[in-house]
This record gives structure tokens, sequence and C-alpha cells, in this order.
């Protein structure tokens, strides 16, 4: 029995589809398929993440001779997955467009939720960032509203006491201060982006995965 078979076999005995397994071992859908058909020689790391979801021993999982062409070289570490670079391509894609807010405010944040409804064969762990992102830029629309509610709440009441309209504040200042805000927050998370990729690129140039 050939590897992909051995794999396919025992996902098949937990009750697990495709992408359920993609989401326990953080590897893309398409990965999965292509190892169980036998169409790549996987790499010990994502060897290891089966093993673990599938409840196999590693040593039995790949007591299994795997063809190696001749003149295969071994994975560059700019090739090592984030789970692969298409992940990691569409995932700084997908972060810098919440710099949609520069143009459509209040509704910008349809824009990532559109691109994440699309890409289906993201890990587990790439969805969870995805949604994380979104649910920040919904919570500067609010914190943007009610920062501009307080301070016309504070103009109106200065005025109505001082009846002095120089007191008041300017309403660009908190307009400005949370778009420089979200500014630096989307920038943090291209930030938090690189160094998982680094560390995911790191742990499996070592031979593991942490």
């Amino acid at each position: 029995m050939q590897l992909g078979e051995k794999i396919s076999l025992a996902r098949k005995k937990k009750g697990l589809t495709q992408e359920e397994l993609a989401g326990l071992t953080g590897l893309t859908v398409r990965t999965i398929q292509r190892i169980e058909s036998n169409a790549t020689s996987p790499q010990s790391f994502s060897l290891k993440k089966i093993a673990s979801a599938l409840d196999l021993e590693f040593e039995n999982l790949i007591a299994v001779p795997l063809p190696t062409p001749a003149n295969e070289q071994p994975m560059p570490v700019k090739d090592l997955p984030y789970p692969d670079n298409t992940s990691y391509h569409f995932m700084t894609v997908f972060n810098f467009s919440c710099f949609f807010y520069l143009i459509i405010p209040w509704v910008h944040f349809l824009v990532p939720i559109r691109l994440l409804k699309k890409r289906t064969d993201l890990p587990a762990a790439d969805v969870e960032m995805g949604q994380k992102i979104i649910r920040q830029q919904i919570y500067w629309i609010i914190a943007l509203h009610i920062s501009m509610l307080l301070l016309l709440a504070y103009n109106l009441i200065t005025v109505s006491i001082n009846g002095d309209k120089g007191t008041t504040i300017n309403y660009l200042w908190p307009f400005f201060l949370l778009y420089a805000l979200n500014a630096v927050l989307i920038l943090r998370n291209d930030f938090m982006i690189r160094r998982r990729r680094n560390t995911l690129i790191d742990n499996a140039n070592k031979g593991y995965v942490g």
C-alpha cells in the first residue's frame, strides 16, 4: 500500500473529510489531495502533522518507500509552505485590502469579507486570522462613530453652557487620529503575518512543527 492510500484509508476510518484533515493539520486541501493521490512526496514536517491528526505513529506512516527521482533537489527555504506561498500572498493582499477604509470607510470591511468567502482552501489558522482582522475593522468603525458622537455631545454641551464656539473641539482631530490608528493596526497585522510565515519556515527547516 502506497503512502497516499495509507493516509486516505486512515482518514476515512476516522470519518474525516479532506477539508477537516486540512483544518486539523494546517495544510491546504490541495496539499492533502496531492498527498493522497501520490502526486507528491511530502516533507517530514507535513507527515508529522498528518500522523498526529490521524493518531498514527510517524514511523509506521513513513514505513512506505517513497519514490525519489535522482535529479530531485531539496526544497529551498523560500519555497517552504506558509502552509504554502499562495496562502501567504493571499493573507498579505487580504490584510492590505482593509486600506479601502481610506475610500469607503463605513463599509470597507465588506471587501475582506468577500475575499475570505471566495477562498475556500485556506488552512484553519489563516481563516481564524482573517476573521480576527475583519472584526478589528468592524470595531474600528464602531469606535469612529462613538468618538464622533461623543465629540458632538461635548461641543453641544460646551456651547450651551459657555455660549462660545471657540471652546469646541474640531471634529477633524479624532477623525485623523482614528484613521492613523487603523493604518498602524493594518501594518501591525502585516508584521504578524510575516512573522508567522518566518516561524513556520524556521520550524520546517529544522524538521519539526512548533
